[in-house]
């Protein structure tokens, strides 16, 4: 890292712009800067969810999914900047895979809840879905490297299979939606 921030605050930003990792300015309301704060706020939700009782093969694999979502916003903050590799796409897809097999095959849809870190789980996913819609706008006006998509695609999918694992831990279960249900 070249320089850290010695002050918070800087007041270059005040008008509406920020700055990006280049030296360039751009506006806050931007696709690049949408895109970028969405993928903070992924990992602002995972670091909620990892400080409830998460098991351990989960929590390793969630801090190292926070190093790389921080990687992933830095390259998005460095127009033509390539930090993420297909590699770790791939990487994800292995670790879903082993969660994914332990459970039983999906019958019915699942609804947000089972327990608390299942819920923040799934809120998790929630906004990784809105991160992966914001950085597929950027690629539409924008080259984007597009690992960015697939990384963000998948770690939807590995959310989704670790909030079915974390609703199950301590004797839970997942919520099946009722599809014959009527009101209240």
């Amino acid at each position: 890292m070249g320089h850290r921030l010695s002050k918070i605050y800087t007041r270059t930003g005040d008008r509406g712009e920020t700055g990006l990792g280049d030296g360039s300015r751009i506006g806050k309301a931007s696709l690049r800067v949408e895109a970028m704060g969405e993928v903070d706020e992924v990992n602002s939700f995972i670091g909620l969810l990892l400080t409830r009782d998460v098991p351990e093969r989960l929590r390793t694999a969630l801090c190292a999914i926070q190093h790389d979502l921080f990687d992933l916003g830095g390259e998005l903050s460095i127009p033509g900047a390539r930090v993420i590799e297909e590699a770790q796409v791939q990487g994800l897809e292995a670790v879903l895979d082993g969660i994914n097999a332990a459970l039983p095959p999906l019958k019915e849809f699942i609804l947000p809840g089972g327990n608390e870190a299942a819920a923040l789980c799934h809120t998790a996913r929630t906004v990784c879905r809105r991160a992966e819609r914001r950085v597929v706008a950027l690629a539409a006006a924008e080259t984007v490297n597009p690992a960015l998509v697939g990384y963000l695609n998948r770690l939807s999918d590995l959310l989704f299979v670790m909030a079915r694992a974390l609703a199950r831990e301590h004797g839970g279960s997942e919520v099946c939606w009722d599809r014959g249900r009527k009101g209240p």
